[in-house]
C-alpha cells in the first residue's frame, strides 16, 4: 500500500500489528510512528555506513535511497547561466508562460510543505500565488513536465529528477540544481524501520542491512536515485550533488500534507 495508508494501519494496529518491517517511499511517515514510539532503535553497526543526514537522530529509521527536486529545462532554449539562482526566483515575471509544475502531485506537496517550515505560511503563499500569475502549464505528475521540455513545448518544469533519466534517450531536457544551499534543493527519502516489540528484530535488521549495502547498487543503476551509504556515487548520468548544497529540512515536516492541501485549494491549484 501507500506510505500513509500503510502508517495508518500500523498506528492503528499498535502492538498487535503483523508487521516487522516498515519501508516507506517518506521518510516523514517513518518520523510519525517514531513520535508515536512504535519503532525499535537500530542497531549502530547497521547505521554506521550511512550518510549521517539520511539517519534519524534518534536511530529509530534509516533512509535507504533519495530523490531529489530539481528544475528540468530546456538546454535548446535555456543556458546554464540563464536559469534562476534561486526556487523564489520563479515567482518572477520574466519566467511568464515558460513554466510547469503539477500542483497535485505529491513531491510537489511534499516539497511545498517543506518550503511553509522553511519560508512560513505568510512567505510560501506569496511565492505560490507569483508563480501561479506566471500562467505555468499544469500538468498531473512529474513524467509529463520531462516530456514536454524533450518535446520543446515546455522550457522549464519542477520534478524529481530521475523522471529525466527514465527517458533512456538523447534529448536537450537537463536537469538543473540552485548553485547554493537553497528550498529548491530538497532531497526526499525513501526508509524503513523496525516495528518496535517485533519478536524478529534480529532478521529485520539483516533485512534493511541487505537494502542498505548489496541493495545500494539496485537503486543506482536501476531507479537512478541517490544512495545512501558513504562514498557511494549515484549512477553517472545523474548529476552530482553537494549534502552542503541541500536545504536544511527535517523529513517529518515532508508530510505535513494536511495544512499544504489546504493553501493550494485556498489559492486555486488544487
Amino acid at each position: 500500500g501507500k506510505s500513509a495508508e500503510m502508517v495508518g494501519r500500523m498506528l492503528t494496529e499498535g502492538d498487535q500489528s503483523p508487521a516487522d518491517i516498515i519501508f516507506s517511499q517518506e521518510i516523514g511517515r517513518l518520523e510519525a510512528l517514531s513520535n508515536k514510539d512504535l519503532l525499535a532503535p537500530l542497531d549502530d553497526q547497521l547505521l554506521e555506513p550511512i550518510v549521517e543526514q539520511f539517519q534519524d537522530d534518534q536511530k529509530k529509521w534509516v533512509g535507504t535511497s533519495g530523490r531529489l527536486r530539481v528544475l528540468v529545462y530546456d538546454s535548446k532554449k535555456l543556458s546554464v547561466e540563464e536559469l534562476p539562482k534561486t526556487l523564489k526566483e520563479l515567482a518572477d515575471p520574466k519566467w511568464k508562460d515558460k513554466l510547469g509544475w503539477a500542483p497535485t502531485n505529491g513531491s510537489l506537496e511534499a516539497h511545498v510543505s517543506a518550503l511553509r517550515h522553511l519560508w512560513g505560511e505568510q512567505e510560501t503563499k506569496k511565492w505560490l500565488q507569483g508563480v501561479k500569475a506566471n500562467n505555468p502549464q499544469v500538468h498531473p505528475k512529474n513524467s509529463p513536465q520531462v516530456k514536454a521540455v524533450d518535446q520543446g513545448t515546455l522550457q522549464i518544469g519542477w520534478v524529481n529528477h530521475y523522471y529525466l533519466h527514465k527517458l533512456a534517450k538523447e534529448t536537450s531536457a537537463k536537469n538543473y540544481s540552485f548553485p547554493s544551499k537553497d528550498a529548491g534543493n530538497v532531497m526526499m527519502l525513501a526508509g524503513m524501520g523496525v516495528r518496535k516489540n517485533s519478536a524478529n528484530k534480529e532478521k529485520a535488521e539483516k533485512l534493511i542491512g541487505y537494502v542498505l549495502n548489496q541493495g545500494q547498487q539496485y537503486f543506482i543503476d536501476k531507479t537512478f536515485e541517490y544512495p545512501t551509504q558513504k562514498g557511494l556515487s549515484p549512477n553517472s548520468i545523474v548529476n552530482q550533488v553537494d549534502p552542503t548544497k541541500l536545504a536544511p529540512i527535517d523529513q517529518a515536516h515532508l508530510s505535513d500534507i494536511e495544512p499544504t492541501v489546504k493553501l493550494l485549494q485556498e489559492i486555486g491549484l488544487q
